[in-house]
């Protein structure tokens, strides 16, 4: 369907890529993964064509096309949301626009109507009759409503313009489909609906993504960006994770006899059978578990950063008690009727249909902000420490390296050493010379690495995360949702991480204009019971 032979990228002495060879085919979903920096994006353009390689070539089957999701939201503004979405298919779109200016001529001619005719037929064959209705029922499936579909996209707001730049890389049964992060800015509806979406497709699918649990339910293969090649891997991305841990951990033990290994490596691969054929995902629709072949399972070269929470003191009974909170902004009611307590041992999702009341909320208990009404008391062996959604006002400081932007948030004297401050850094990948990098100079990923060394400093008891895994990689984001997982404490987290939600909560906290809805059961769960998406109408509406 689509492949790619004797690929190489280089930049300077820099090689991205080399001697890359690949064949997509139909009927599997492709997950590209690897570090920041490793050329996820950047291979995703030259399979489009956006991007010109050192030496190979990309080739697409005759007669196939390509659809490719669109990153910029400003792109189609003159159009209508209909229109976007019908130059999803733009051959069928350029045919529709070619019959429509013939059919307008004034001197309309015999050889105008047989040229018409003849793109009629094509037209037809196509199916671009039902392309309007198809276009339609897509936007409906991705959440954009009836009396949206004639609206101009300048005036969309920008998470429904996300959602129509969705509907127009579906439109049209596209033969192989390009998508850049595409649950980017979707709300946890659309979510689904797409990993349904992907999972029944029956094409080529070619993803870049974040969202470990997409991966997971999508993927029927793992692409690895390693060592400036692509190691193709059958399976999703846990499968992927574990292997290549599974793989380290082998490469460490070097006395171990070839035979044990092998046996080791036969006993993961029977248990991840057995548990991913139990899946909603395309893994078990494909039978892609007959294939595995264990010689294909090598270490990665990745780095994990050591994210590790450690409490000072245990908290007490009494961890946070929250009465008839409220809070109005900009005219908007974000959340009324907020009552509840908080338990020792909770770890609760905090989410809401609006997810600027939920950073209001962390804003609120975090003594940031004031509410309009009610009231909320932390106990008294409690101590808080806050990841905020904004994490600006902490990198201002022109004149701070890291190890002094680090020293700032301890009054131990002993930690306060340059030695301790530079191996608490060396544990979040700030090494060397990265540690006397100015904090102002910091990518969006190492900002957020730098937050989470000020939170271990601090030993807090509670923790409170409000999308935590913004800018991060996968490396990063698996070794938090690990920590999170093992920390002793309360932990109130906010976060479009599904696997994260699923894996460390065991309480779900809704805030709505209507007060809360609040259950102990696990993120899955919640999502899954009828009595709750009922009450939510009522809260919402």
């Amino acid at each position: 369907m689509l492949t790619v032979s004797n690929l190489s990228l280089q930049f300077g002495k820099r090689v991205l890529f080399d001697d890359v060879n690949i064949m997509f085919t139909k009927g599997n979903c492709y997950g590209i993964i690897g570090a920041n920096g490793a050329g996820k994006s950047t291979f995703l353009k030259i399979l489009t064509g956006k991007q010109e390689p050192t030496t190979g070539h990309v080739s697409l089957e005759p007669g196939k096309r390509m659809s490719v999701l669109e990153q910029d939201h400003f792109a189609y503004d003159n159009y209508t949301v209909l229109e976007t979405v019908l130059r999803g298919n733009k051959k069928l779109f350029e045919i529709k626009e070619e019959m429509d200016a013939l059919y307008a001529k004034p001197d309309f001619s015999d050889e105008d109507g047989i040229k018409a005719g003849e793109l009629g037929v094509i037209y037809d064959e196509m199916g671009g009759w039902n392309a309007e209705s198809d276009a339609q029922t897509m936007l409906s499936n991705v959440g954009i409503k009836d009396e949206m579909h004639w609206q101009m996209m300048s005036e969309l707001e920008n998470k429904d313009k996300v959602k129509v730049l969705l509907a127009q890389v579906l439109f049209g049964n596209p033969d192989v489909l390009i998508l850049d992060e595409p649950t980017n800015d979707l709300d946890i509806d659309t979510i689904s609906w797409l990993e349904d979406f992907l999972a029944d497709y029956e094409n080529t699918v070619i993803v870049v993504s974040h969202d470990r649990h997409f991966l997971d339910t999508v993927c029927t293969h793992i692409g690895d960006l390693d060592y400036s090649k692509l190691n193709l891997y059958t399976g999703n991305y846990s499968f992927w994770y574990q292997a290549s841990q599974l793989a380290t951990r082998q490469r460490q033990q070097a006395n171990k006899k070839a035979e044990e290994k092998k046996k080791e490596l036969q006993d993961f691969i029977a248990r991840f059978s057995s548990n991913v054929a139990k899946a909603k995902q395309a893994t078990a629709r494909k039978k892609m578990i007959d294939k595995l072949n264990i010689e294909d399972i090598k270490p990665t070269s990745r780095r994990y950063p050591a994210i590790i929470f450690e409490t000072e003191r245990e908290a007490g009974d009494q961890i946070l008690e929250v009465k008839d909170l409220e809070k109005t902004k900009d005219g908007e009611l974000l959340f009324s009727n907020v009552d509840f307590k908080l338990k020792k041992g909770d770890k609760v999702a905090v989410i809401s249909k609006n997810s600027l009341a939920v950073s209001e909320f962390f804003e609120i208990i975090s003594g940031n902000q004031k509410a309009d009404k009610g009231e909320y008391m932390w106990g008294v062996t409690t101590t808080q420490s806050y990841m905020p959604l904004d994490n600006t006002e902490f990198f201002q400081d022109k004149n701070l390296n890291l190890v002094d932007w680090l020293r700032q948030f301890t009054k131990n004297d002993e930690e306060r050493h340059e030695e301790y401050m530079r191996g608490f850094l060396g544990k979040m990948l700030f090494s060397g010379d990265e540690a006397l990098k100015s904090s102002t100079v910091l990518s969006g990923g190492e900002k957020m690495r730098c937050m989470f060394s000020r939170m271990m400093l601090q030993r807090a008891n509670v923790l409170l995360l409000d999308e935590p895994t913004n800018h991060l990689d996968l490396e990063s984001i698996t070794t938090l949702n690990n920590s999170l997982v093992n920390f002793k404490g309360n932990i109130l987290l906010a976060s479009h991480d599904h696997e994260m939600l699923q894996t460390v909560c065991n309480r779900i906290i809704e805030l709505t204009p209507k007060g809360v809805i609040d259950r102990d059961m696990t993120y899955d769960e919640y999502l899954a019971d009828k009595k709750i998406k009922e009450l939510q109408q009522q809260m919402y509406s």
